[in-house]
């Protein structure tokens, strides 16, 4: 990962802390990929998707979890709930734009009641 990377997951690890999760995995890599952050919020298990840009001038950076990589998240996430037993689960994004970034947050991003996907 890169040095911006790195900074913009220990960003989106603070502002979630903030907001009440629990940082349990940074990182994770399985044969199917990688999940920037795993947290708890209460009983649920939330995998984070960490996006960052500088500038829209090609896109945001939400528009750049393709469905190939939305796949691989959902397979590395099944892989770390394979070892974590059965608990609730939700995939949220954190998108970082600008500098000094604004942060958006988007709960259950690939849920059915998400608009934006």
């Amino acid at each position: 990962m890169s040095g911006r990377g790195d900074s913009a997951e220990a960003l989106a690890a603070t502002f979630l802390q903030r907001r009440g999760l629990r940082i349990l995995s940074r990182n994770y890599r399985c044969r199917f990929g990688e999940i920037d952050l795993v947290a708890e919020s209460g009983r649920t298990l939330v995998f984070v998707e960490v996006r960052a840009r500088r500038s829209d001038d090609f896109g945001g950076p939400g528009e750049s979890i393709t469905v190939a990589k939305r796949r691989r998240l959902v397979a590395a996430a099944r892989h770390f709930l394979a070892a974590a037993g059965d608990r609730a689960a939700r995939f949220d994004v954190v998108l970082l734009r600008g500098e000094p970034p604004q942060i958006e947050w988007i709960t259950d991003a690939f849920g059915e009641d998400n608009a934006r996907r």
